[in-house]
């Protein structure tokens, strides 16, 4: 198998899906694709069977029985990418809020000696980010701020969702364990992987708020994620 794979979680993508791929197939080096779909209404995963015409070898799909959450979708993404022997696993938004040209970025700090996972982050130098008011910026590094003194994580931009890591660093990760689905689950990733010993890198990048289609943010997500970090700490960790 090819040595990067591209793990998208949809549900109710279908304006964003075509766009992205185009994008992400467009690149040097060649990159797959993995749409892991929660059974959309919208008919995403059609859309997704369609374009696998377009793409053959390169496209595939995993489609779920209901929406199950983000982080389940990306967990069984991982064991799929696992099973088919891809070295390096990305994760990426659908909704374009990841710039695909980052891509080849985020592989080539992620394939350095002694990296594990590179981390697409708005909050070192030289990442921004776009379309956001200034109240949600500072919310969202707050937040950071938060689970970097909780958990000493060491990484700035903790629930980044744009990320690369190694085969091996996954087939470490006790993948069963992981229960968390928000923004949480992405603090967890972070924090199993330095748990482990393997090193973290951040890319700097521009993240775009979506422009089509509908945010899948909520309360209950942020409740997930200000609880989960101090579980974390204390479960986790011993």
């Amino acid at each position: 198998m090819p040595e990067r794979l591209v793990i998208i979680p949809t549900y109710d993508e279908k304006e964003n899906i075509q766009d992205i791929l185009e994008r992400v197939f467009a690149l040097e080096p060649d990159f797959h694709v993995l749409v892991v779909d929660d059974a959309s209404p919208d008919g995403t995963a059609a859309i997704v069977r369609g374009l696998q015409e377009r793409w053959p070898g390169r496209l595939h799909l995993l489609e779920r029985k209901g929406k199950l959450g983000l982080g389940t979708a990306y967990i069984a993404g991982f064991k799929w990418a696992l099973s088919n022997d891809h070295a390096f696993i990305f994760e990426m938004d659908a909704d374009l809020s990841h710039d695909p040209n980052d891509l080849p970025r985020l592989f080539n700090a992620c394939a350095a000696d002694g990296v594990g996972m590179s981390v697409g982050s708005r909050y070192v130098k030289g990442g921004r980010v776009s379309d956001w008011s200034w109240d949600r910026v500072l919310m969202s590094y707050m937040a950071s701020l938060y689970v970097r003194t909780v958990l000493r994580l060491g990484v700035h931009d903790t629930t980044a969702g744009f990320v690369c890591y190694r085969n091996e660093v996954l087939q470490a990760l006790p993948l069963e364990e992981i229960r968390f689905i928000g923004y949480a689950f992405q603090i967890e990733m972070k924090y199993r992987v330095k748990l482990k010993g393997f090193r973290i890198v951040e890319v700097p990048i521009t993240f775009k708020d979506r422009v089509k289609g509908r945010s899948k943010m909520s309360m209950n997500i942020f409740r997930e994620a200000f609880l989960g970090v101090l579980k974390m700490r204390f479960r986790i960790r011993r």
